[in-house]
């Protein structure tokens, strides 16, 4: 499964709308997916969501489209 992770840079901040940033990520279920972004990175997640078939689809017309691989 396909799952879209919004997140601020760092911890150290107070999360602001303009600081998220997006990742793509393979994971068999959410908390897999939590797990991979909190223990490979310093981003404070903001929120997971999988991707639907027709999600995917339209996300990945985006250049910035790219699976994230740890």
């Amino acid at each position: 499964m396909i799952f879209k992770v919004y997140y601020q840079p760092n911890t150290f901040q107070s999360p602001e709308r303009e600081n998220t940033h997006s990742l793509y990520l393979d994971a068999t279920d959410l908390p897999a997916a939590r797990l991979a972004v909190e223990s490979n990175t310093e981003y404070n997640v903001e929120h997971i969501e999988q991707l639907s078939e027709k999600a995917l689809a339209y996300e990945q017309q985006s250049p910035d489209f790219k699976l994230t691989e740890f």
